[in-house]
């Protein structure tokens, strides 16, 4: 039987830069699931987005780090368990282990069944605008560069007209895009939907990665009445 050598040398390159990657290390240093919660973490402290008393929603929160994230922001007293101002609803199509106070929905956020599932969720609780929604989501990626871009696209955009009929005025929306394919188009939709747009790398993003986030602070629609 012939060996992949090319791909068990990448796989170790890949072990080893995880393992000794500062950012895997200070996130199991404090209990979070993933090191994506430094990203939101970043963009949050940058910014001042998140504060207690706020409805805030987590779509693609598998496997549940921004929505840790989000909890400790929404405690008083910052801690991962105990009392909490606001609420958080994640939803993500693979299946997330409970997080303390978080409401998650497991369904495709492409189905008008499971987008009917998360309003409901937010009228169950009381909220009728939503103050905060952050986005992480991706597509599987089949490799064919224009297909995959579409993908991304569509999520992102589904992420804006979600937020563009559900945010209060001065809300605002975190999503993550990648570099190529259809970025210029959605920031523009960015910048059509937003009256401030703002477009960061955080430090914990890998370097490779052609991730970004953009952040949409306050709805432009809000000044039409």
């Amino acid at each position: 039987m012939k060996v992949n050598t090319q791909s068990k040398k990448v796989n170790k390159a890949w072990l080893n830069q995880h393992v000794n990657d500062p950012y895997v290390r200070l996130a199991q240093k404090e209990g979070f699931r993933a090191r994506a919660a430094y990203k939101l973490k970043e963009i949050d402290e940058s910014l001042g987005l998140i504060r207690p008393g706020m409805c805030v929603v987590d779509l693609g929160s598998t496997p549940g780090a921004w929505s840790q994230y989000l909890r400790r922001r929404l405690s008083p007293s910052g801690a991962a368990s105990g009392a909490l101002q606001g609420s958080i609803i994640a939803l993500d199509i693979l299946p997330m282990d409970p997080v303390e106070d978080v409401h998650f929905i497991q369904g495709d956020f492409r189905e008008d069944a499971v987008l009917a599932q998360l309003e409901q969720k937010l009228a169950d609780l009381g909220h009728q605008q939503v103050d905060l929604v952050v986005s992480d989501m991706a597509p599987n990626l089949s490799g064919i560069e224009s297909a995959d871009a579409a993908r991304i696209a569509h999520l992102v955009e589904l992420a804006v007209d979600f937020a563009s009929r559900h945010l209060r005025p001065e809300g605002a929306l975190v999503a993550k895009v990648f570099h190529g394919g259809a970025y210029d188009e959605l920031v523009a939709l960015f910048r059509q939907t937003f009256k401030v747009l703002k477009v960061i790398k955080p430090k914990s993003s890998r370097v490779k990665s052609s991730e970004t986030f953009l952040v949409g602070l306050g709805l432009k629609k809000a000044d039409k009445g």
